[in-house]
């Protein structure tokens, strides 16, 4: 695994699902390859907290020079807006184990068709399927 993380990609390595001819969609394999990748991601991140909020802690100075001051507050505000992303997307997270519990994990909120195996190891968070997701952002641009 790697120490890295984004609220924009999987931080951590899996091996892709093989998917096996005439086998159904989210069938318990799958199921459980997707709740794999969603805790191991959902715990990277909750070691990223720890990890803010003990560098926080053990780094915060107060810094009689206030550039230096200004340059540790930037770099805390980052941190934190970094973490409050992420504090998003671990209740996405959340929300995907719990679809995963209740068999709809997989399915297109919008029309309910299936969203695929390779979108999901793509976006394990994905909650509509490539053409729902593309007009939704057509629909973005068209408003903005």
């Amino acid at each position: 695994m790697t120490s890295s993380t984004s609220a924009e990609s999987t931080p951590f390595n899996f091996t892709p699902y093989q998917e096996k001819k005439g086998e159904e969609y989210m069938n318990p394999a799958q199921k459980e390859h997707f709740r794999g990748i969603l805790t191991n991601w959902k715990n990277d991140l909750m070691r990223e907290v720890d990890r803010t909020v003990v560098h926080m802690r053990d780094d915060a100075a107060n810094y009689p020079d206030p550039n230096d001051r200004a340059s540790q507050e930037s770099e805390f505000n980052l941190e934190l807006r970094t973490r409050d992303r992420e504090r998003k997307l671990l209740k996405k997270i959340g929300e995907s184990l719990a679809l995963i519990d209740t068999d709809d994990y997989g399915y297109c909120e919008s029309c309910g068709i299936e969203i695929g195996v390779r979108r999901l190891e793509a976006r394990p968070t994905a909650e509509l399927c490539i053409d729902c997701k593309t007009l939704d952002e057509i629909r973005e641009k068209q408003m903005s």
